[in-house]
């Protein structure tokens, strides 16, 4: 990695961090009633998948995995950990998650264990284009929204391919530019323009290409996201005063802002969140 690699990931890392993360959360359920020992998996959607759609696309993405129990699985850029608990729990695969944010991965490490599926997950800290790990480590591999923090994409695809298997499924869900214009700032993956690195599918499936995959499955989906947002603000008219859990909690103070700026793009065909599905070759 080089110096410039480091800085870059630094700025990432930072980005993310959020201060006592975790008794943030834990606070946040005790306001909405529900005593640390009461917290479920299920309720902890309101935070930790904060990808566009949240467990919906989490699903849409699972399904055209060809999982089965005890399948090897990397999560790249893994956040708290919702997907990874996710497909641990509901698919009973085995899986390790990998961040560059070390609060995201002792928060993931932590709501892991309260609910119960410590033995199926498990989180590191890491960088995306160097992966600690051997090669052909892992039956399938996914990522949610990491790629536009990354300007290298043949770097980190090709990280992911050496330690994929033959064959495996390497599945992507990330926000791409589908159209001519400029992003607002700041959005959920960067504070200013400087720090974001959003491409066009066309470019993700050359350097997918170029890393050793080959497509199997894309697809883009603006109008899911349109339809996502507009229920999100549906719910939130609905519920009044702001609730004490929520991705404010993960996203901070300009949570609204971040959000906001997303759906202008979406509307105005900037961007859209778009599915690959890739194998290795």
């Amino acid at each position: 990695m080089t110096a410039n690699d480091g800085a870059a990931e630094a700025r990432v890392a930072q980005h993310y961090a959020t201060e006592n993360l975790e008794q943030r959360i834990l606070a946040a359920f005790e306001a909405a009633g529900k005593p640390r020992a009461g917290i479920r998996r299920e309720d902890l959607a309101a935070v930790d998948e904060f990808h566009i759609g949240g467990r919906e696309a989490t699903e849409a993405i699972a399904a055209q995995m060809h999982l089965h129990p005890g399948m090897r699985l990397l999560d790249i850029g893994s956040g708290i950990g919702g997907p990874a608990r996710y497909f641990g729990s509901v698919h009973r695969c085995r899986v390790t998650g990998i961040d560059l944010t070390p609060e995201y991965v002792r928060t993931a490490q932590t709501l892991s264990a309260l609910v119960g599926v410590s033995a199926s997950v498990q989180f590191e800290p890491g960088s995306a284009t160097a992966l600690p790990f051997e090669n052909d480590s892992f039956d399938a591999a996914y990522v949610f929204h990491v790629g536009m923090n990354i300007r290298d994409k043949v770097k980190l695809f090709r990280e992911a391919k050496r330690v994929l298997l033959s064959g495996a499924i390497f599945a992507i869900y990330d926000v791409l530019r589908i159209g001519p214009g400029e992003l607002q700032y700041p959005v959920p993956w960067a504070s200013q323009a400087d720090e974001s690195f959003v491409e066009t599918t066309a470019a993700y499936r050359r350097a997918l290409v170029d890393a050793g995959f080959a497509i199997a499955a894309e697809r883009e989906r603006k109008q899911f996201a349109l339809d996502f947002f507009a229920r999100m603000r549906h719910l939130n008219e609905q519920q009044g005063p702001p609730q004490p859990l929520g991705l404010h909690l993960v996203m901070g103070e300009t949570a609204m802002l971040k959000m906001s700026n997303i759906v202008d793009g979406l509307r105005r065909g900037v961007i859209a969140p778009v599915e690959l599905i890739a194998r290795a070759q």
